[in-house]
């Protein structure tokens, strides 16, 4: 398991986008400011946004897409799910992952 992971969820301004994510998945840099911006009252930059976006793609947390001029941000929650299979609570069943 990598460190970058931990060391995404670390800081409460990642975590927040990664909320935004779960509540819309697919947004652009541009609506992912706006949505920090009033929704939260973060005051950060598209730049410092970004830089964010990058350190959480290189943790597996976000993928991104590009469609004509757009770049999208989408969740994927498959490194949660290591944590989660790293240290099962005692007693409850196994989970085996399906293949799709």
């Amino acid at each position: 398991m990598a460190d970058d992971l931990f060391k995404a969820l670390a800081d409460p301004t990642r975590r927040t986008i990664l909320d935004e994510l779960t509540e819309k998945s697919g947004q652009t840099l541009f609506e992912l400011c706006g949505r920090l911006s009033t929704r939260h009252r973060l005051s950060l930059s598209r730049q410092g946004v970004s830089q964010h976006l990058a350190v959480l793609e290189a943790a597996g947390l976000v993928e991104t897409r590009r469609e004509g001029r757009y770049k999208f941000h989408d969740l994927n929650t498959a490194p949660l799910r290591q944590i989660a299979e790293r240290w099962p609570l005692p007693g409850a069943p196994e989970t085996k992952e399906s293949t799709p």
